[in-house]
């Protein structure tokens, strides 16, 4: 295998690179949370035939969530072989259109009540279109990050992936919390919840304008010019399996601390619908606020030491967390403070993550590898985190599973993570 160091690039291209790579992102995860915020409405519109149970129904939203997240293997592999053969900025400008107009259309859907039996199958048909095209975003937009990334900054310009999945999910629960402020009930569940989604047309129309004044990698041009091989099939296999399982926890943790929680706040403990997008906004400003520092920090200390502080802390702290927030007498800044620090945490593992990712895997098969690794955990450890925690709860009644779920993941991954070494940072991109 072919090796060559780091070169850099000039500024203005790295940059232009940066920000192309973290709008798609940001597209992608406002639209998951935005679903994610709204599981009860989409339920009660899509999923609650006459005699359905309301809990019922959010398992089927839940369960439509999950399904979305197991198309995501398949578009990384889908994407990803595309974008090792034809470059990442073609393969991106693909992926960007088709989750835009996937996601547009959600927000024009009829619902239960005008379909009938219908209308969850489109939903979750469109659920499908976009699991395929985020599945090929992750990889393609941290290949082009990374490879275009200064000598010794990979850690800091692979974070901005993850800080633009925080500013996402904020958009999706800042937009959420102004419609539940400005609308009444009624009105949101009948046509309000759909005003986000119709949101992603301008938002996808700039990402896609981005992307086509973007350049080729120099990594990729360089690869394809040589002609290098791909590594044998077994090695790339094991090197997916293991970067699944470093990031395991991230995964469970980042979805069941900032996608999970609002609902489950109203259906396990009864709070109310602004109450428990309070809640996720501080989870997600924190998760936001610690990403880039711990992704510029890996860059210094290491991914391995970063990561696995991080991974110890989700262990550590799950259980209190849920038993605090269960608590009617803790004061509410104490409870908001608290939901900002386990956010935090997690982005101590999703700061140095994609640069991690990336460091795993050549060049000629970094944008498959890394984008499967990712599409992999997410589908088992994120996709079915809200079915998993929803399900567990109802059959149980014990409200502590999100923390049992969270902390079990994490301890794992450590095991995983410490088979780092010290010094993948400094080493080139292969």
């Amino acid at each position: 295998m072919t090796t060559s160091a780091d070169r850099a690039v000039p500024p203005v291209r790295s940059r232009r690179a940066l920000v192309a790579g973290s709008v798609g992102n940001f597209v992608e995860w406002y639209e998951f949370g935005v679903y994610g915020y709204f599981a009860t409405v989409i339920a009660a519109n899509f999923f609650t035939p006459e005699g359905g149970g309301d809990a019922e129904a959010l398992v089927k939203t839940y369960a439509s969530f999950a399904l979305a997240f197991f198309f995501r293997p398949v578009g990384a592999a889908l994407f990803g072989r595309l974008g090792d053969r034809i470059g990442r900025r073609p393969t991106l400008i693909l992926v960007v259109s088709v989750m835009t107009l996937a996601t547009t259309a959600i927000g024009l859907l009829p619902t239960y009540a005008t379909a009938g039996a219908l209308a969850p199958w489109l939903l979750t048909l469109l659920r499908i279109v976009q699991g395929l095209s985020a599945g090929g975003e992750f990889g393609g937009a941290v290949a082009l990050m990374t490879e275009f990334a200064p000598p010794g900054r990979r850690g800091l310009y692979g974070s901005w992936q993850s800080f633009t999945v925080a500013l996402g999910l904020l958009g999706g629960a800042g937009v959420a919390a102004l419609l539940a402020t400005v609308l009444t009930e009624a009105a949101l569940n009948d046509w309000g919840w759909r005003v986000p989604f119709l949101l992603t047309l301008p938002l996808g129309a700039v990402a896609l304008w981005l992307r086509l004044r973007l350049e080729e990698t120099p990594g990729f041009a360089r690869a394809a010019a040589r002609a290098e091989p791909a590594p044998p099939a077994g090695e790339l296999v094991r090197a997916i399996l293991l970067g699944a399982g470093r990031i395991m926890g991230w995964a469970a943790a980042g979805y069941t601390f900032l996608v999970v929680l609002p609902s489950y706040l109203q259906s396990a403990l009864n709070a109310s619908f602004r109450q428990a997008l309070i809640a996720t906004v501080l989870a997600n400003l924190g998760f936001a606020a610690s990403i880039v520092p711990a992704g510029a920090l890996s860059d210094r200390v290491g991914r391995r030491a970063v990561m696995v502080t991080g991974a110890v802390l989700v262990v550590v702290v799950s259980l209190p967390l849920i038993d605090l927030l269960q608590d009617p007498g803790a004061p509410a800044a104490l409870k908001g403070l608290a939901v900002f620090g386990a956010g935090a945490v997690v982005g101590l593992l999703a700061g140095p993550g994609p640069a991690m990712l990336a460091e795993m895997f050549p060049t000629r098969v970094r944008y498959t590898g890394l984008g499967l690794a990712y599409a992999l955990s997410n589908a088992v450890f994120s996709g079915c985190a809200g079915l998993i925690v929803t399900e567990l709860v109802e059959r149980t009644g014990d409200v502590d599973v999100p923390a049992y779920y969270a902390a079990a993941t994490c301890a794992v991954s450590v095991l995983a993570l410490l088979t780092l070494r010290p010094d993948d940072h400094r080493r080139p991109l292969s």
